[in-house]
């Protein structure tokens, strides 16, 4: 009996798990007429067929193929293995490739004519059926409803497909930040208040500023969504498939695609009030850029709260001029779990003194690298000579299985004593393809060249002399070569020592040489009774 294997998958979740029963049922009584014995069975529910990824099912048959379960996988039609001509034709040549017939239900036996007018046809399809969707949404919209999708401040209607009612609580929150914003309050502080007094967020766990702000190119967010004012944008987007990874991305659409309806009974918040909100982010955004930018320094963009892994920033001043920083997540949406205020002046000092040991000691970090590429070159040629010794080994059983099976074929020599042989030779061959399969692949070398030793050395040079002068004058040199060295630098306050600051430094070396890139390690403590303020309510 020649063993079959049957694969079976329905698109979405609106159609009934029977589907898999039924085309199991049906491809069983085939593999019966055709006299082939059903050695497994895969499904894939409510999965598309545009593409294969996704797919556990589709991939644990090819898995098997390749490992030679069975010699012929029966389908109800060919358009349950895919609706894209490309996957299609690629799944064809690779269970071919490994021996392996597809048959079809509907169609009978399939060759590469078959795969190719039956993938054109469910490509075309697919594509036929989205635009009878898209029209479907457009002429929803076109009737004042909802083309798909929930909305915060609205809830679906029971039996009217499209339909939306205000959900009075979460409109009083709409009104809430409109107001609160048009008063002159940041987005950040009302997603911070909101987090504050537990107010559920329209996803996820919490409120951010991008909750608010929304996009301006989407209309999303809560002061950018039309709908809010009683005026439904539809098409402002397009879903596409990234045909690499198989996620769903969007892409904005031109404004004449935009498709836009009244709709006054959805209206949360007055037209006004709505104008003007736009009116006030539209001036913020047309600043001039110059204007926007803060004052860089020195670690700008590489500083991380070790309480929740977020950037730090400056966002002010004490009265001597002192500059700040706070976590920019507990800024943005309040909920960092350890919130501390640091000095931005206690912070450098801290971080410069870690890096004494390293700016004092460059040809230590340099020899380092040269060691650790040495070892890891030695390591590398032990574990490819093997592979490569494994590689030729199995190789010659392949030969050896050709040339035994050939000749058993031409009636050259006894098939008694050839036929152990052959099944000896490939029992070896299949021992030393799971050796290598289990052999892990020599690990990649990156090979510092010694000018970019040279350079490194350089720049730690450079920065300790850039270092050496006021941080006022150097600032700009010494940030761009501290950027050359340093990945990111985290603060915390040490719980060990009050008054003191816990730092730790990673740099860009870490990234290839691992904990150790620093030898003379830039971590540890400082004291400094002004270095940190305890958390600050309210941000």
């Amino acid at each position: 009996m020649i063993p079959a294997a049957i694969y079976a998958r329905f698109s979405t979740e609106l159609q009934s798990e029977r589907s898999i029963a039924d085309q199991i049922a049906l491809c069983a009584d085939f593999a019966a007429r055709e006299g082939l014995t059903v050695v497994a069975r895969y499904d894939d529910a409510a999965r598309s067929g545009g593409s294969t990824l996704g797919r556990d099912g589709l991939q644990a048959l090819m898995a098997d193929a390749r490992e030679g379960r069975f010699d012929i996988v029966i389908v109800e039609a060919l358009d349950r293995l895919s609706r894209d001509m490309e996957d299609l034709a690629g799944l064809h040549k690779r269970l071919t490739f490994a021996g392996i017939e597809i048959r079809a239900v509907h169609e009978g036996r399939v060759d590469t004519m078959l795969v190719g007018l039956r993938g054109l046809i469910g490509q075309l399809y697919r594509e036929d059926n989205a635009h009878k969707i898209r029209r479907g949404m457009a002429g929803r919209v076109g009737d004042g409803l909802f083309a798909g999708g929930l909305t915060y401040g609205y809830r679906p209607v029971p039996g009217e497909k499209g339909r939306r009612t205000i959900v009075d609580a979460e409109a009083a929150i709409v009104r809430r930040v409109f107001a609160e914003f048009a008063g002159g309050r940041s987005p950040r502080d009302i997603a911070a208040r909101l987090n504050a007094e537990g107010v559920a967020p329209p996803r996820g766990s919490r409120w951010n500023a991008s909750t608010i702000n929304g996009s301006a190119a989407r209309g999303n967010g809560i002061l950018r969504n039309p709908v809010y004012a009683g005026r439904i944008v539809w098409n402002r987007v397009r879903m596409i498939r990234d045909p690499d990874t198989g996620r769903r991305l969007s892409r904005v659409n031109p404004p004449e695609a935009w498709r836009e309806v009244a709709a006054p009974e959805l209206a949360i918040v007055d037209a006004a009030l709505f104008a003007r909100v736009q009116a006030m982010k539209a001036g913020r955004a047309a600043r001039r850029p110059e204007r926007q930018r803060r004052p860089k320094h020195i670690l700008s963009g590489l500083l991380r709260c070790a309480g929740c892994g977020g950037g730090l920033s400056v966002y002010g001043a004490d009265r001597s001029g002192r500059r700040r920083l706070r976590c920019t997540r507990q800024a943005e949406s309040g909920t960092c779990p350890a919130p501390a205020t640091f000095y931005l002046d206690s912070v450098e000092r801290a971080v410069l003194a870690g890096l004494g040991a390293e700016l004092r000691h460059p040809e230590a970090i340099a020899e380092f690298v040269r060691e650790y590429h040495a070892e890891r070159k030695r390591l590398a040629a032990g574990a490819g000579a093997r592979r490569a010794s494994l590689e030729r080994a199995e190789a010659q059983a392949a030969r050896e299985v050709a040339r035994l099976v050939a000749a058993i074929a031409q009636g050259q020599g006894d098939p008694a004593l050839l036929g152990p042989a052959a099944t000896e030779a490939e029992a070896r061959r299949k021992a030393l393809a799971a050796e290598i399969e289990t052999l892990a692949a020599a690990a990649p070398v990156v090979t510092l060249h010694p000018a970019v030793l040279d350079r490194y050395a350089g720049l730690v040079a450079r920065l300790d002399k850039a270092l050496g002068r006021a941080l006022a004058d150097g600032e700009a040199e010494a940030a761009e070569a501290l950027r050359e060295l340093v990945e990111s630098v985290t603060v915390a306050p040490d719980p060990e020592m009050p008054g003191g600051l816990y730092i730790e430094v990673t740099g860009r070396l870490n990234a290839l040489l691992g904990a150790e890139a620093f030898p003379n390690g830039v971590r540890g403590t400082m004291v400094a009774e002004d270095g940190f303020e305890p958390p600050t309510r309210g941000l």
